[in-house]
């Protein structure tokens, strides 16, 4: 009789449980679900208490991509897909040349410039936005794409420096040494054993990169100034103005706008919770 009492907990338990998760769950999913069919309303129904659209129409998307005259979404697109195709490269690139220096390299004061790269994890961007701008002012970049590309093609940035590093730590110095016995050169080393070994991390630092680039604002804010280099963050902000708020086809580029983020976490989440396991970060 206790055995079958404890089942009839455990079991009544598991719907209780399964019914909570379906309860937040819902919660969660309403906002954004209003937020799909909110794109398909006209403008005199988003104000309704309607959840589905009355008169289902298209004209959002539509006047939301032609923009303007002479500029539409999908140059912004197509921008934005520019300045984060090059930024993912360059943060893997030149992210694990970095992390293969710091740890499987010696040279002097090696651990006095890994503790300036790991300190600038504590440094806000906005005590050296100033300075940055005065540099790239000076040097004629302003309204370009590098201020916005160059950080990704010069490490990375300390935090996937340090992803890579742990991960690499954990690799066998004995691999490195019967390499070298072979004849093999330092950058063999790297190309050849420790990259192909680096798969998982890497694509946590690519998926990290696609979507920190792709979501950011004022960087692009700040340095571009030509609405034809606008990126898709930018032209999201052409449709709030100081008279009128262009709400349907807000919604509608904006839910356009957070769709590649979406197919690359949903499509490599398998690899980007494996390079987080393996390099020892928890969030």
């Amino acid at each position: 009789m206790e055995k079958n009492d404890l089942k009839q907990k455990k079991h009544k338990n598991h719907w209780v449980s399964h019914i909570d998760l379906i309860l937040l769950s819902a919660i969660m999913v309403f906002p954004i679900l209003w937020w799909f069919f909110a794109t398909f309303k006209p403008l005199n129904e988003l104000g309704s208490r309607n959840f589905l659209p009355v008169n289902w129409t298209l004209s959002n998307y539509i006047k939301g991509w032609q923009m303007t005259n002479s500029l539409t979404f999908g140059r912004l697109f197509l921008n934005t897909m520019f300045i984060v195709s090059i930024n993912v490269a360059g943060a893997v690139t030149s992210g694990s040349l970095v992390a293969f220096a710091f740890g499987r390299m010696e040279f002097k004061f090696k651990n006095f410039w890994f503790s300036v790269v790991m300190m600038t994890l504590m440094l806000p961007s906005q005590v050296t936005v100033v300075s940055q701008y005065i540099m790239y002012n000076k040097l004629h970049l302003v309204n370009t794409y590098v201020p916005l590309i160059l950080p990704y093609c010069l490490g990375g940035g300390a935090f996937f420096i340090f992803l890579l590093i742990q991960f690499i730590r954990g690799i066998p110095r004995e691999l490195d040494e019967s390499a070298k016995c072979d004849g093999a050169s330092t950058f063999c080393i790297y190309s050849q054993i420790i990259l192909p070994l680096l798969k998982a991390p890497l694509t946590t630092v690519a998926i990290y990169a696609f979507i920190w680039s792709w979501d950011d604002f004022y960087s692009q804010m700040l340095y571009l100034s030509t609405p034809a280099k606008f990126t898709v963050g930018l032209g999201l902000r052409m449709l709030v103005d100081q008279w009128e708020i262009k709400w349907g086809e807000l919604f509608a580029m904006s839910l356009l706008s957070i769709i590649p983020s979406l197919i690359l976490f949903f499509t490599r989440q398998k690899d980007f919770i494996e390079g987080v396991a393996a390099s020892g970060i928890k969030g």
